[in-house]
């Protein structure tokens, strides 16, 4: 983890004499436990003493039993628990030097001198207040008789780090909040079911969302739901708005749509500053369309609920991150917030983060609302540009004369719909002519194919599944045909949406150019599975969305035996080879191991792993959670796990098993699932349009480089193109997974939080060390 620092041979030795203290503030938002948990363990790991403080800064001015040490087993069952278990609460008391003063001396008297905060930008700029005034808070605690002068040698500085809890992902420096993400997926769960009603009655309905200064739950929920109008705080509608909002609204009738959803921050505004309610909205459209108009507030209930995987994961790292921050920080290390970067947890300056973030306040406020989309950060920015592509511009009356396939292939993944509803209408916006082909490469060798139209793909976006039918039938013996078919319906380029077969089979069109011109066409592929196993990516649409299902699955078979004796849970898990779901979904789910492929095992781990569950449940903890990748090993099979541990467990506790099976292919694709593939989709269509033009000649399209022929993934925080050609030599082609996967190096993280005293190999502390990263500047990060 970053460096070791000196003295400090072993991770576990860090924390040493050290006390940590951690703290819940302000709003609660899903996933502060999974924070607070890991706080603990990874505490506790290092060889410190950790604290919670109950009712956040006021628990810290009280003293008391308001601050109280925690235990391994003391956050045992928390990750599913939305809220926050140790409790927030508004403070006025630490506002003052008086609480302050009190606050500092109940850590002196405990040998606290690491704070750990969870809140919103306001609690971790009191803890930076606090951080800047120990000093002199000390002094004067010393000259009052409060502490001793040697308590305060003791206690000389205080470390701070903050972790940022807040649904509205309102704070600058971090790609997403803790909570985020679980409040919209309570908010899609609200409009779908909506959109079932608004559907059968023909009804236009607004819906507010929170969001007092930040429209991103408002955007991402326009995005997700394809929603025919979005007002944020940050765009404010031109001075015409209400005809604009009007026309939209009956041109999405005339088409044939039977409601209309309308998503308002609660924060929106005009250009003049002047607010924009949901009555105003619904009086307009009534006044003006006479439709049936229905308003829904929100409110709290986008607070409430469990966590999502996201978030439990989100916190789980951040919790790790901060706990070596703290331990690695020195008198002169100023506070730092834990930001996730891409796929990296990740020190940004507290101070300069709190102050970009107010100064989005201040653009809106003085009208500059160009300069508060920059500053919200590219993602921000990149969301509300697709958003405006989608919603508010229409296929151009002149045609590009070129044509566009889109096909699914391989197995179906949630939020495959998402990413061809915005391939199709990004492409008609481009003038093309979109093809819809059916059935995958074998229906393209059929001529399944169809024209697809705008209103065609409306409703898309929250189905799960292939509405174009998905097979993983590869192209090599079809050649001929699909040669046939792409010279018949005149097509310029394939976008490919799947999973490892449409990898693998768009590898087999490159080879097939040499003896078919027809197939010198540009390709675009689109990773899409729930096993996330394409190489060239760090996700794939649909994994979320399994992941979710796999969690929640494994919440619900728990809460099956409360009440009942001691018990072990034995899940299989999907993913072929890559055990992606199953180490993700252990993090999430709080698991105690979780068998994979990629990390081999042997009857000695298997071993260790049964006597560590032994002992557990000679303690309070009454459940355990195994997972097993299904091909994870060919001898070690789920049932021999099981066989295994009942066996061993006998008298202790007894085991159940399940195997998931493909429930983790179904449901309604997650917030993140939708939004991700239909940036996806619009990038695609984006660069193949180019592609073409590069490619054309005096009418016709010949591409034959390797560069035409591109996987679009995510690395990091970017969406890249990458010639599939190049992929070919990190990918293990027999077990069909990236010889390189970003989150084997959350392994060690998975154990150290499932087990109490864990000895980690030399490439498991590579790998811990890997995820920890250094600080990095703000200006870089957004």
């Amino acid at each position: 983890m970053a460096q070791t620092p000196p003295g400090h041979g072993h991770t576990e030795n860090l924390g040493a004499g050290k006390a940590i203290a951690v703290l819940t503030s302000g709003g609660d938002a899903q996933g502060m436990n999974a924070a607070v948990r890991a706080v603990v363990r990874v505490g506790i790991y290092t060889g410190a003493k950790v604290y919670f403080v109950h009712e956040g800064y006021q628990g810290l001015v009280d003293g008391g039993d308001n601050i109280k040490e925690a235990t391994w087993e003391s956050v045992s069952m928390m990750l599913q628990l939305g809220g926050t278990v140790i409790g927030s609460a508004r403070c006025q008391d630490f506002r003052t030097r008086e609480g302050r003063l009190k606050a500092a001396r109940n850590l002196v008297k405990r040998g606290i001198t690491n704070l750990c905060v969870i809140g919103g930008d306001g609690s971790l700029t009191g803890a930076d207040t606090f951080r800047a005034e120990w000093s002199s808070l000390l002094a004067e605690l010393v000259k009052v008789g409060g502490i001793t002068a040697e308590e305060a040698k003791k206690s000389s500085y205080l470390n701070i780090v903050g972790m940022v809890g807040s649904i509205d992902n309102d704070f600058c420096g971090t790609d997403m909040t803790i909570g985020t993400d679980s409040a919209l997926h309570r908010i899609m769960e609200i409009v779908d079911a909506i959109t079932t009603t608004a559907q059968s009655h023909q009804r236009t309905f607004v819906l507010e969302v929170m969001g007092r200064h930040c429209g991103y739950l408002a955007l991402i929920t326009a995005l997700a739901c394809g929603a025919d109008w979005v007002f944020i705080p940050e765009s404010p509608p031109e001075d015409d708005w209400e005809d604009h909002l009007c026309r939209r609204l009956t041109e999405t009738r005339v088409g044939g749509s039977r409601l209309n959803i309308i998503i308002v921050a609660e924060g929106a505004i005009d250009k003049h500053g002047k607010a924009i309610t949901s009555d105003d909205i619904k009086n307009l459209v009534v006044k003006r369309l006479g439709y049936d108009t229905r308003v829904t507030i929100l409110g709290h209930v986008q607070r409430g609920g469990t966590p999502s995987a996201f978030d439990r994961i989100l916190g789980s790292r951040m919790g790790v991150e901060a706990v070596m921050a703290l331990l690695e920080g020195t008198p002169e290390t100023p506070a730092c917030v834990v930001s996730l970067s891409g796929n990296q947890a990740v020190r940004l300056p507290l101070m300069e983060c709190v102050q970009v973030t107010k100064d989005v306040t201040t653009a809106m406020n003085e009208g500059r609302f160009d300069d508060a989309l920059k500053l919200r950060g590219r993602s921000f920015q990149n969301n509300w540009n697709v958003y405006k592509l989608l919603a508010h511009i229409r296929p151009p009356s002149t045609k590009s004369g070129y044509t566009l396939a889109v096909l699914n292939v391989g197995a179906p993944a949630a939020g495959m719909n998402a990413a061809v509803r915005s391939t199709v209408r990004i492409g008609l916006i481009h003038g093309h002519r979109m093809l819809a082909v059916h059935d995958g490469f074998e229906g393209l060798a059929y001529g399944k194919l169809e024209e697809i139209s705008w209103e065609r793909v409306g409703s898309w976006t929250g189905l799960g599944g292939s509405k174009l039918g998905t097979k993983r039938t590869l192209p090599k013996k079809y050649f001929e045909e699909i040669s046939t078919s792409i010279s018949n319906f005149g097509i310029h380029g394939l976008i490919i949406i799947g999973g490892f077969e449409a990898f693998t089979g768009s590898l087999e069109l490159m080879e097939g150019r040499a003896k078919y011109e027809e197939l010198c066409i540009p390709l675009c592929i689109i990773p899409a599975t729930v096993s996330n196993n394409v190489p060239g990516s760090d996700f794939s649409i649909g994994a979320d969305t399994a992941l979710n299902t796999i969690t929640t699955t494994c919440d619900r078979i728990k809460q099956s035996a409360a009440g009942t004796k001691r018990r072990v849970f034995i899940i299989e898990t999907m993913g072929g080879f890559c055990g992606y779901l199953a180490t993700m979904a252990g993090l999430a789910a709080g698991a105690d191991a979780a068998y994979i492929y990629e990390e081999h095992f042997n009857i000695h781990d298997l071993q260790v792993n049964v006597e560590h569950l032994t002992e557990k449940m000679k303690t309070t903890v009454k459940r355990g959670l195994v997972l097993r990748n299904e091909r994870c090993n060919e001898n070690y099979t789920t049932d021999f796990i099981y066989n295994l541990y009942s066996e061993e467990g006998k008298g202790i506790f007894d085991c159940r098993k399940n195997v998931l099976g493909h429930m983790q292919q179904g449901g309604t694709p997650t917030p993140f699932d939708r939004n991700f593939g239909t940036k996806m989709g619009a990038k695609a269509v984006a660069w193949i349009t180019g592609k073409i033009k590069e490619c054309s000649r005096h009418g016709r399209i010949f591409a034959n480089t390797a560069d035409s022929a591109c996987l679009l993934g995510m690395r990091k925080r970017s969406l890249v193109f990458q010639p599939i050609a190049d992929l070919k030599e990190q990918t293990d082609f027999e077990h069909r997974i990236p010889k390189e996967q970003w989150w084997l190096k959350l392994r060690p993280i998975l154990k150290i939080l499932a087990k109490y005293n864990i000895e980690l190999d030399t490439s498991e502390k590579a790998h811990l060390e890997h995820v920890t990263r250094k600080r990095i500047s703000l200006e870089s990060n957004i």
